[in-house]
């Protein structure tokens, strides 16, 4: 939620002095986070690296990449060294790159990176959508497909 109010205005560069002084969230809606669902320990073993940070990196432009050129950009930066890419909190659905298509293409990204290095990789996928009902096929399609990730 931070990222998503706050990251997208710091982003402009226009705005030379900027600056937040005040943030309140109800209690009403931290209620609603439980935190999340497992820590990082699941994740190093995930990855299988211990005793050194974890390196990721957003891939960024979040805008304008078709999902082949977004692939691309995951392979290179796990090929070049880091243990996992994620898509832009806002990055979604766009007719310019699909939610499937991204997940071919990062996919594809990965098992090419983990084949040329040795190592586990991974990709944290943005699968929130406009309904409740487009993320349970989302989800589905991800449990039927786990194997890519």
């Amino acid at each position: 939620m931070f990222t998503s109010i706050v990251g997208n205005v710091f982003g402009f560069k226009a705005l030379r002095a900027l600056r937040l002084e005040d943030l309140r969230i109800p209690p009403a809606y931290s209620k609603t986070f439980q935190g999340p669902p497992h820590g990082i320990q699941s994740e190093r073993d995930k990855l299988n690296k211990y005793g050194r940070p974890l390196l990721g990196c957003t891939i960024k432009p979040k805008l304008g990449l078709s999902a082949k050129n977004y692939g691309r950009a995951c392979y290179e930066c796990l090929r070049g060294g880091l243990d996992f890419t994620k898509d832009d909190e806002n990055v979604n659905s766009q007719p310019f790159m699909r939610w499937r298509d991204r997940f071919l293409f990062c996919a594809e990204a990965i098992y090419k990176a983990q084949a040329e290095t040795g190592e586990i990789k991974g990709h944290y996928l943005n699968a929130t959508a406009a309904t409740s009902e487009e993320m349970i096929k989302r989800e589905q399609y991800l449990l039927e497909n786990w194997e890519l990730l």
